[in-house]
């Protein structure tokens, strides 16, 4: 896949062959703002569980991208652009693209269920009556 016409504001449908769910991954990524990670739900569904499922206790974007061993084998795709520096990843056009990269690789930043990350139907506790 080429992104290299693809400019990180515009438009995924009609100016580059990123993906409509992975241009939305990266949206959610990049802007950290409802981004299905363990710090989203801890800001706006406080009955989610903020851990990543590989065990880090507070799962945050840069987690996901610089350290969680769920994709250690997919690493050295954003490791080409930047070495892990988020910021680097998050706002250069090269670090975008690797970005783009890893998300299609992934299945990072998808909406999973918080109890089963295999499921990507996202199924949260009911309140205790």
């Amino acid at each position: 896949m080429s992104t290299e016409a693809c400019h990180p504001l515009s438009n995924p449908v009609n100016t580059c062959e990123t993906r409509r769910k992975t241009y939305e991954r990266l949206i959610q990524c990049r802007t950290g703002r409802h981004a299905f990670v363990g710090e989203y739900f801890s800001s706006f569904v406080p009955l989610g569980d903020p851990s990543c499922p590989c065990g880090e206790p507070f799962q945050t974007r840069e987690h996901v991208i610089a350290s969680c061993p769920t994709y250690e084998s997919k690493r050295d795709i954003p490791r080409s652009a930047s070495d892990l520096v988020v910021t680097d990843l998050l706002g250069t056009e090269k670090g975008i693209e690797a970005l783009i990269e890893f998300l299609n690789e992934t299945d990072a930043f998808k909406k999973l269920n918080r109890a089963n990350p295999n499921r990507t139907d996202l199924q949260l506790p009911l309140p205790s009556e």
